[in-house]
């Protein structure tokens, strides 16, 4: 079985660290390779997280499929 990368993009607020820990630690690491993005931090990410669909954060892209998870910021804000 091959592994699929998701990767988790955050600004590193309270409500991204708290999805990190629920959900991208919950991944099966026999299935999925977790690739944490901390865009406050990696801000040359940013436009790879837009060219993905990332509109806000937390999100988890997974084969081309974002999923967005609560409301921590909006790409924008990242942005600054």
């Amino acid at each position: 079985m091959s592994t699929t990368t998701a990767i988790y993009y955050h600004a590193g607020c309270p409500v991204c660290l708290d999805a990190e820990r629920a959900l991208a630690g919950a991944l099966d690491p026999a299935r999925f390779r977790v690739e944490l993005v901390h865009l406050g931090q990696q801000r040359a990410r940013i436009a790879e997280a837009e060219r993905a669909g990332v509109r806000s954060v937390p999100a988890l892209v997974i084969g081309g499929t974002v999923l967005h998870i609560n409301h921590g910021a909006t790409i924008a804000q990242v942005k600054g």
